[in-house]
């Protein structure tokens, strides 16, 4: 009732999956490397407000915030979110992911928001949505409750006033995909975001998982290739000297070996298995792609897909 697996939804579902979740799911029916995983459906989040009987409570909260004051908005958040955290999560909804998780045959999953909004105004600001790496099935209703109330950091609550969506229903769908412990990850736009030439993929690569880069914590390495023949036109390789990688409690920062910290992230070879693998799926969507990637093992994987907007 309140889950979907990638294969029963596709692009057409971002009002119930998010924009992740049905691009994900998307990508998983076009036989896409992704790694398995289910949505919890903005529904869910929905039943979870009326079960727990805080729509009320929420609305009288953001009616009495100045927009205009930092320290109202960011004594909201707090309250807020503290209110969703410590709400009981509901039997059957915990029953039904306890099974998915089980399912998926995973230790480790990675717990993600995914806003279902798709205007540009709502859009905006999804990206601020909060996600969770290697939570075991013991930590999945606490990471979900928490992606649930990133919908209400004090930076949401400021642009649902500035964008006056204060009053309009806002919910977001959470997606569990399997977790996949990076050797080396990364982002492959499918054009040049810079010069924006189309017949240019760049791609960017750094040791462990990707949120050293996309939290801008390290420079990565730099692959421009040559779309029609993909020719490797340019390597830049930058010295890296701190990883995100697993720990006992999600991830950690650790430091790169010595010996590794200025070798190029993935081989020649490897950059133009994966440049094939993003124009596949630039070509399935007919438009140019910000896509995440993870190596595993010897394997690519693709782990988001969304259209370049500043094209």
């Amino acid at each position: 009732m309140f889950i979907k697996n990638f294969k029963q939804l596709s692009a057409k579902d971002v009002a119930i999956a998010g924009g992740k979740g049905a691009s994900l799911s998307e990508m998983t029916r076009a036989k896409m490397p992704v790694p398995p995983g289910f949505v919890v459906l903005a529904s869910a989040f929905d039943e979870f407000l009326k079960i727990s009987d805080l729509n009320v409570e929420i609305a009288a909260i953001l009616k009495k915030v100045n927009s205009q004051d930092i320290k109202s908005v960011e004594e909201a958040s707090i309250k807020i979110r503290d209110l969703i955290r410590d709400a009981e999560f509901p039997e059957e909804m915990a029953r039904e992911i306890k099974k998915s998780f089980k399912d998926l045959g995973a230790e480790f999953v990675a717990v993600r928001s995914s806003a279902t909004a798709e205007d540009s105004a709502i859009a905006s600001w999804a990206g601020e949505l909060e996600s969770y790496l290697d939570i075991t099935e013991g930590r999945i209703a606490a990471a979900i409750q928490k992606c649930w109330s990133s919908l209400y950091t004090p930076r949401a609550i400021f642009y649902r006033f500035e964008k006056n969506l204060h009053e309009r229903k806002v919910l977001v769908a959470v997606v569990v995909q399997k977790m996949i412990q990076s050797e080396v990850s990364g982002i492959c736009f499918t054009a040049h975001p810079v010069t924006k030439d189309l017949n240019q993929m760049v791609i960017e690569a750094g040791w462990g998982l990707g949120e050293a880069i996309v939290g801008g914590i390290i420079t990565p390495d730099t692959y421009i290739v040559d779309k029609p023949t993909l020719a490797i036109l340019d390597v830049n390789v930058s010295r890296q000297e701190k990883m995100i990688s697993q720990s006992t409690v999600g991830t950690r920062e650790t430091a790169v070996p010595r010996e590794r910290q200025t070798v190029q992230k993935i081989s020649n070879k490897d950059i133009v298995a994966l440049a094939k693998i993003c124009k596949k799926i630039e070509e399935h969507y007919g438009a140019p792609q910000d896509i995440e990637w993870a190596l595993e093992g010897g394997k690519f994987y693709i782990v988001q897909s969304r259209p370049i907007t500043t094209l």
